[in-house]
């Protein structure tokens, strides 16, 4: 079973150990503005002139450095000058991911495309020198008993489905791929307090900080003020900065969207074996997943209303245990071990090709015998901007778009719009273009939103058909997972769209 992980016990040591981290070609890093930055590469100017650089990350999280790490890989965008506003420490001082100790609660699970712009940034070998678990093999089932499916990777021939690792893992992992660029970043330790698109007058301007097509007149820059009283000047600000975007408040993006009046608790549990398995199973209140995170550990993500999740916030350690494992076992309902649709002949008209998981039988989760770490509860919601882009500011990440959990899409979605603005960037910079202006920042728009949103629907499609208990319905539901489980087109659509390829999980 497929199945690796790999420790380190520190991502890298504070600024003056970084050079024993990278490699001789590394970036240099020094101090700016006392303790306020530090910088990659060249020096955007002394303190006493505002910094100016090609674009402003607003926003230093894993979709924020990936769109930093993607331009630091290309070769056209590599010599822009680029900021990061982020007051997160763990920037600054370093992240540490202790051997010995059981993985952090907040995960992700990446998918295959996700894994290919990593390793094309040069950012996987980070990941995989940390912890991390491949995962081959995802069963979904229902509470009612009547039907469940299995996804394998070599359904589709692939190697793995995904792979789940830590949040503090993949942004250390960015991180360190930045630092040993040549590329000029400056990481500034604060945070964006007010923003200026069209200011009047030129700004003191560096020499030598950005790229050789600046433009210095009013009009051309965007002025970022921050909290610690510093100012500076780009052609481009990404608003990378989360659901509750201050670049996106800023410049007065509007955004529809709604509550589900449902909260996620997510935790770390052990297992007496090890877990090589996604699975999944839709509860009355919402789905719970138990996501395979290496040695004998499983991150927990159970969506419930807030009432629930405040209970079993605070619940005693071992009624919490149990509880989990009745919600992955018999609790609520029994599990599927027949068919109400009389097995696979039932669907053999359609096609007489089968996947290899049809022969899978059902299976029950492996026990959780601890929990092992704290309970964190987030409120769900969906929320999408209806636009991305305006001149010098767009949006990535959950800036754009915040999405349910139960398909683990939504950090993978932020790392599409970083793939896609980098390119869009780059044609930018190849055709000698303003890299702000709106009609470069479209094409970027015009070629995630579409994806984005139908992703949201088909997400959301699925948390409102799970809401409802009702005997019809969940008979239509039963017949649904067993389509996807015989069928062998819409099983392997269904597959390669939630590993990353744009295309909608049907007959094909």
């Amino acid at each position: 079973m497929l199945v690796r992980r790999n420790l380190v016990t520190n991502v890298f040591g504070p600024k003056t150990r970084l050079k024993n981290f990278c490699s001789a070609s590394a970036a240099k890093v020094s101090g700016s503005n006392g303790d306020h930055s530090y910088v990659q590469g060249e020096k955007p100017g002394s303190t006493d002139n505002f910094p100016q650089h090609d674009i402003a990350i607003v926003g230093g999280g894993m979709v924020g450095m990936a769109l930093a790490c993607s331009l630091a890989s290309m070769p056209l965008t590599k010599q822009l000058s680029i900021a990061i506003i982020d007051s997160n420490p763990a920037l600054k001082g370093g992240v540490s991911i202790k051997k010995d100790g059981p993985p952090d609660p907040r995960v992700s699970t990446v998918t295959p495309a996700t894994i290919s712009f990593f390793k094309d940034i040069d950012a996987w070998k980070y990941v995989e020198q940390q912890r991390h678990a491949y995962f081959d093999k995802m069963q979904v089932w229902d509470y009612t008993g009547l039907g469940y499916t299995k996804y394998h990777a070599r359904d589709v021939n692939k190697e793995f489905l995904g792979c789940v690792v830590e949040n503090k893992v993949l942004q250390s992992s960015l991180l360190s791929r930045v630092q040993c660029t040549d590329a000029q970043t400056t990481i500034y330790s604060s945070r964006l307090t007010s923003m200026n698109l069209s200011p009047s007058g030129s700004p003191t301007v560096a020499a030598n900080v950005s790229s050789k097509t600046t433009m210095n007149e009013p009009g051309h820059l965007a002025k970022l003020e921050l909290s610690d009283g510093s100012s500076l000047y780009a052609k481009l600000v990404v608003g990378a900065d989360g659901s509750k975007s201050r670049v996106r408040e800023l410049a007065g993006f509007k955004t529809t969207g709604w509550n589900y009046s449902q909260n996620a608790v997510i935790c770390t549990v052990e297992h007496t074996q090890e877990n090589f398995c996604a699975w999944q199973r839709f509860l009355p209140s919402g789905p719970i997943a138990l996501l395979p995170i290496g040695d004998n550990y499983s991150n927990i993500v159970w969506t419930m209303n807030p009432k629930e999740a405040t209970d079993r916030k605070v619940m005693d350690r071992d009624d919490f245990v149990k509880d989990v494992n009745s919600a992955l076992d018999s609790g609520y309902g029994p599990s599927p071990q027949s068919s109400i649709f009389g097995s696979q002949s039932f669907f053999s008209w359609l096609k007489p090709d089968v996947t290899v998981s049809v022969d899978e039988g059902f299976e029950v989760p492996p026990k959780v015998v601890k929990l092992a770490s704290e309970r964190m509860v987030f409120p769900l919601s969906l929320n999408h901007a209806k636009n991305y882009a305006s001149k010098r500011v767009v949006l990535i990440g959950d800036a754009a778009h915040t999405v349910h959990p139960l398909a683990g899409q939504g950090v993978n979605l932020g790392f599409g719009d970083a793939f896609s603005l980098s390119k869009v960037i780059a044609e930018g910079v190849a055709l000698g273009t303003d890299i702000g202006e709106v009609g470069l920042m479209k094409k970027y728009e015009a070629e995630r939103k579409p994806a984005n949103i139908a992703m949201m629907a088909i997400l959301d499609g699925f948390q409102k058909a799970y809401s409802v208990d009702f005997g019809p319905l969940n008979v239509l539901r039963a017949a649904a997972f067993h389509g996807a489980n015989y069928i062998s087109p819409l099983k392997k659509s269904i597959i390669s769209y939630a590993s990353g390829d744009q295309r909608l999980p049907l007959f094909t």
